[in-house]
């Protein structure tokens, strides 16, 4: 690990004029990913700016009904939170599903949709990657590919992105709320970005995960008044039963009017895609359709249409596909 300065900022306003400053600082929350990558030499900030207690650890109801999440709630208090268990099982559920304990214990929210592709050739500084180092090639479209993308991937980088967290509140049309320099229209100058828009695909500028700018920092995440959320489920397919990243996962929630129709259809994926992945196409075959299992399979494919796996990862369209199913079953069953 390279040498370090180390920064408290008082302010969030503080913390964001200081990194925008420094061209080679970095926030660090938890540090539960920024610290291994600075252990493997893949990143080497100069300055690491300390934002753990600048935004808020608490979860707060809001006058419409909508629940405002902390940036630097943890993990496993997130998981835990009652109203999260009860109108949003599917977030709490995808939260438990990722790391180990003592890492939720550590891990922020704001930390977690920030953390970078656990792909063996980003971290392997010794081989090419266009998202370590820009030009350089994707070691991966010749390489070990069974954990890479079948959506939304490019010629410069296959990578997938990690986070089961994020995946759930892509589902859930979460919000969030980020401070940067040049302010917003939210309270207290906030930018409000819809989480299904804050992650980028790869394009010929992989390096870039998100939409933020230099020096913006993300604040809090915003849930909707719950619908018929409390109707949800995240399903995580894997190589182990604990403590391994999704090969393929869903986040769903469905809502079935009493004549056996789909009344609305909310789905993400996760392990498949650069960013977390909206079945948009998926949602919008069921819509009016029944719910059965012939509905549920047509509208997977319909998603995946789009797909281009690679060879070595082919086996992600059938995983995929069934595991979109099994999780609507699952609710199916769970809303008579």
């Amino acid at each position: 690990m390279k040498p370090f300065r180390y920064e408290h900022a008082d302010t969030v306003a503080a913390a964001v004029t200081a990194l925008a400053e420094e061209p080679e600082a970095a926030y660090l929350a938890g540090g539960t990913n920024l610290v291994d990558l600075m252990r493997l030499d893949v990143a080497t900030p100069e300055v690491l700016i300390d934002v753990r207690r600048l935004t808020s650890d608490r979860i707060e109801e809001l006058p419409d009904g909508s629940l405002r999440i902390g940036a630097a709630v943890p993990n496993s208090d997130l998981a835990a939170d009652r109203r999260i268990r009860r109108r949003y099982p599917v977030l709490s559920q995808a939260v438990l599903s990722g790391a180990s304990g003592q890492l939720r214990n550590l891990a922020t929210t704001g930390g977690n949709l920030l953390q970078r592709t656990r792909c063996a050739y980003f971290q392997n500084v010794t081989t090419p990657c266009n998202k370590r180092e820009p030009g350089s090639g994707c070691s991966a479209l010749e390489g070990y590919q069974r954990d890479m993308a079948i959506l939304g991937a490019s010629p410069s980088c296959v990578a997938t992105h990690p986070s089961d967290m994020a995946v759930a509140l892509a589902a859930l049309d979460a919000t969030v709320c980020v401070q940067g320099a040049e302010g917003g229209q939210g309270p207290d100058g906030e930018l409000r970005i819809p989480l299904t828009e804050l992650h980028r695909l790869p394009g010929d500028s992989p390096e870039r995960d998100t939409v933020l700018r230099r020096g913006e920092l993300i604040t809090a995440v915003e849930l909707p008044p719950p619908d018929f959320t409390a109707t949800s489920r995240y399903r995580k397919v894997r190589d182990r039963a604990s403590y391994a990243f999704a090969l393929v996962s869903v986040a769903a929630a469905l809502d079935v009017a009493d004549g056996g129709t789909v009344r609305d259809v909310r789905i993400a994926l996760g392990g498949v895609a650069h960013k977390p992945w909206r079945a948009w196409k998926a949602e919008e075959s069921l819509r009016g359709a029944p719910a059965t299992w012939d509905s549920f399979r047509d509208a997977a494919a319909a998603e995946l249409a789009q797909a281009e796996p690679l060879p070595g990862n082919a086996f992600k369209m059938a995983l995929a596909r069934n595991t979109v199913v099994a999780t609507l079953l699952d609710l199916m069953e769970a809303a008579r």
